[in-house]
């Protein structure tokens, strides 16, 4: 269901907010383009709890495992990164697919460590508006179609009370996954 409770300025906004929580940086150097390692100096501890304070404000499930981890798993071995840790052409071509032209950056032979490094603002921003958007049509605790919002971040069903329940990050991978599969458009 396309959900039009939670706005991605809101998104946004909360995802600049965790970052100043965690990272301690002035709100005003984070951009949409802002590279959470190069441009504001994230770790990768730094990124768990970045996800932590997102999932707790908005009552989601963010992935745990990076896009070529599903890759990987589901394609097998071999399939987005070779056997000296760097994308091959289906991993370039996949991860094209997935953030459009605004990561041209990837190229084959790129080192999976750097990868890292190109997640942005934006891209986490539309992680959260993606499972945001698995927002099921009713209520699977009632029935009902009467989700509702008090803060602008959890959604609640206006019936009976019970939390909005969203598909997790790494769910939402794997459907894509398959889905690219289907189509045969890459594997």
């Amino acid at each position: 269901m396309r959900q039009n409770f939670i706005t991605e300025q809101k998104v946004f906004d909360e995802v600049k907010k965790a970052i100043v929580e965690t990272l301690r940086v002035d709100e005003n150097e984070i951009k949409p383009e802002s590279s959470l390692i190069k441009d504001l100096g994230a770790e990768s501890l730094d990124f768990l709890d970045i996800n932590y304070r997102l999932e707790q404000k908005f009552g989601i499930k963010m992935a745990r495992h990076f896009i070529l981890e599903h890759v990987e798993e589901i394609f097998g071995e071999g399939s987005a990164i070779d056997e000296n840790g760097q994308l091959t052409d289906k991993g370039v071509a996949l991860l094209q697919m997935r953030f459009g032209d605004e990561h041209a950056e990837f190229t084959r032979g790129m080192d999976m460590d750097m990868l890292p490094t190109l997640i942005t603002v934006h891209v986490l921003t539309k992680g959260v508006m993606d499972i945001l958007e698995s927002l099921p049509d009713t209520c699977p605790n009632c029935g009902n179609t009467a989700w509702k919002t008090e803060d602008g971040a959890k959604l609640t069903c206006g019936s009976c009370g019970e939390p909005a329940p969203f598909a997790n990050g790494d769910d939402l991978i794997k459907q894509w996954l398959a889905s690219v599969q289907e189509e045969k458009k890459i594997f």
